[in-house]
């Protein structure tokens, strides 16, 4: 264990190691005890694990079997489809609304100098103003539910002559509430960075736009990665909400496979392991990004194989004699 390790807390024992390990067994017996007796038990009593009401979800030789798993995968494809889309789409809002909310901000500060004095007092109070709207619309938005945004968008729409797919009506929902999140996760990651940065990229000419695009944006989106792939995993177990609008995701399907063969306890059990494959494979993906990430900065901070200040004045020492020499002997 390095030395580093082992400063941040006390390295176990063989003794301290033993409980541990001993600990882990007992705990782990416990839990199987449990499961089988407050689990397996009741379901099995009630005939929950025969084959009739699994048979249509693990059994191939099932006459329900290739019907059930089209439904399914129909499903689920529509899911897919629907976050992609709303992940996109939140992803794009959100950064043009973190990217808005810190220029304005910094506009409410300018003091616009080369302007005559009523016409800078006009653009401050237009800066303030347009920032309050910002605001207010983030808290409204984000303080709403997500199913409420999908259904007025739903039912809101068709009122003014909108009438879209309700893929679109739940793409539009979702995108009205994740991208304000997504927003802030960025604007608070771009304002949690130093201030000397923007003071240099101000000092070297930079305006505040580009300032935002080229030094703070990408900062920010590697920072709060975690933060934002969260907020993905959030968007596509949203997608569920679809059943309100009568979209055919895969919780909907779900429900009428339920209708058809009565067996909710399995249908959503094999529901749930597709959403934790899906979620945990983004994870993953985060973790591996960030692993990547972070090599990346390893490398660009790596100092050059450059030789060592001590040879370089040895060379300038050795340089300069020869130098001197040749004057005297001229």
């Amino acid at each position: 264990m390095s030395q580093r390790t082992s400063v941040l807390y006390d390295v176990p024992g063989p003794r301290q190691r033993r409980i541990t390990l001993i600990s882990s067994i007992v705990a782990g017996v416990v839990l199987l005890v449990g499961a089988y007796f407050l689990i397996y038990r009741p379901l099995d009593e009630k005939g929950q694990l025969s084959m009739e009401l699994w048979g249509p979800l693990i059994d191939p030789s099932n006459e329900n079997f290739t019907q059930v798993w089209e439904r399914i995968g129909l499903g689920f494809k529509n899911t897919l489809i629907a976050a992609a889309m709303a992940i996109v789409a939140s992803l794009v809002v959100g950064t043009l609304l973190a990217v808005l909310r810190i220029q304005l901000k910094s506009l409410t500060r300018r003091r616009f100098v080369g302007a005559a004095t009523p016409l800078a007092y006009l653009l401050r109070g237009l800066s303030a103003l347009l920032s309050a709207i910002t605001r207010v619309c983030v808290e409204v938005f984000r303080g709403l539910p997500v199913v409420i945004t999908i259904f007025f968008v739903a039912r809101g729409f068709p009122e003014f002559g909108l009438y879209f797919d309700n893929l679109w009506y739940l793409v539009i929902g979702l995108t009205i509430y994740n991208s304000v999140v997504i927003g802030e996760i960025l604007r608070s990651g771009m304002e949690g960075l130093p201030g000397g940065q923007a003071e240099a990229a101000e000092a070297i000419g930079l305006s505040p736009t580009q300032t935002t695009r080229m030094i703070l944006l990408p900062q920010a989106f590697r920072i709060m990665l975690p933060a934002l792939i969260s907020q993905l995993v959030v968007v596509l177990k949203d997608t569920s909400l679809g059943f309100i609008i009568s979209y055919e995701e895969t919780l909907n399907i779900g429900k009428q496979i339920i209708g058809a063969l009565g067996n909710p306890i399995q249908v959503y059990v094999v529901i749930a392991v597709l959403f934790i494959v899906v979620n945990y494979s983004l994870s993953k993906l985060a973790q591996y990004v960030q692993r990547r990430l972070a090599r990346g900065r390893k490398t660009a901070g790596t100092p050059a194989q450059n030789p060592p200040p001590a040879a370089l004045i040895s060379q300038a020492e050795g340089g300069g004699g020869g130098g001197g020499g040749g004057g005297m002997g001229a």
